[in-house]
């Protein structure tokens, strides 16, 4: 199965002396949402931070979004037409 990019969001407990929130990218040829995609997220951390991170939790993973077709962050403007909205069936009350 090919690499995908994903995005883990972690933290540190509460209780810690040193609070640390924040996320980081790795890569997994696992299923999403499956343990072993969890697995290399919790690896990836340990790598990157060492003992430090030994305590922390990852709250959330996501796929990283690709690039393609946007202008390097840049918000791109859409100049078709409106859609126009279906008009609602009015009721008609026979007297």
């Amino acid at each position: 199965m090919p690499l995908v990019s994903y995005i883990a969001h972690y933290r540190s407990p509460d209780a810690s002396a040193k609070r640390a929130k924040g996320l980081f990218e790795f890569e997994s040829g696992a299923r999403f949402g499956s343990k072993a995609n969890a697995h290399d997220a919790r690896v990836r951390m340990l790598e990157l931070f060492g003992n430090d991170a030994l305590s922390w939790n990852i709250e959330k993973i996501e796929k990283k979004k690709s690039n393609d077709g946007m202008a390097d962050g840049q918000l791109e403007l859409d100049f078709r037409d409106p859609v126009k909205k279906p008009k609602r069936k009015q009721s008609r009350k026979y007297l």
